[in-house]
């Protein structure tokens, strides 16, 4: 008996295993909100690390984050570490490109709960008196990671949280004289 729930186990952790092989290698998660603002009013807030907290739905998640910032706290070149509860782990946010009122981009690397490495890209396009501000994080998928997906929708968690940290954004835009 004890022989035949061991194989069953087994059959089940191959087939789950098989399955996870075949999925897709590529994360990609992109949520995009209209704010009512001029595109350089958006990318000053983004752009500024010292104003992240005021938006980022990570800093809700644990009010008692530890955060530190390297380097210049606005453009290429700024740094926000972070190391809060297991809902928001451990990891460091980069700044590595940004072109004015356009475009930021990031490289976020995660130490905990789960190490890994992901680019982000904020896009800022003019829709006559709003900004529509596109949020788009794009990583490779560990093994790990196939198989946690087959029983959870990363796409959607992390698309749910920018949708919430959009609407933050726009509200402290609107907020920000």
């Amino acid at each position: 008996m004890i022989k035949k729930l061991l194989l069953g186990l087994v059959a089940v952790i191959a087939i789950i295993f098989v399955v996870a092989s075949f999925q897709s290698d590529d994360l990609k998660v992109s949520r995009s909100a209209t704010v009512l603002a001029t595109p350089a009013d958006v990318f000053r807030v983004v752009n500024d690390f010292r104003l992240w907290d005021s938006w980022s739905p990570w800093s809700k998640l644990d009010p008692n984050m530890k955060k530190t910032l390297e380097g210049p706290p606005e453009g290429v070149g700024a740094v926000y570490h972070w190391n809060g509860n297991n809902e928001v782990g451990e990891g460091t946010t980069r700044l590595v490109e940004s072109k004015p009122n356009e475009m930021i981009g990031m490289k976020l690397e995660f130490v905990r709960p789960f190490a890994g490495s992901a680019d982000v890209k904020f896009t800022f396009e003019p829709q006559g008196e709003a900004t529509q501000v596109t949020w788009t994080m794009e990583s490779k998928k560990p093994f790990i990671g196939k198989v946690m997906g087959l029983f959870m929708d990363c796409e959607k968690m992390c698309g749910d949280q920018f949708n919430e940290g959009l609407a933050s954004l726009g509200d402290l835009v609107k907020a920000t004289p």
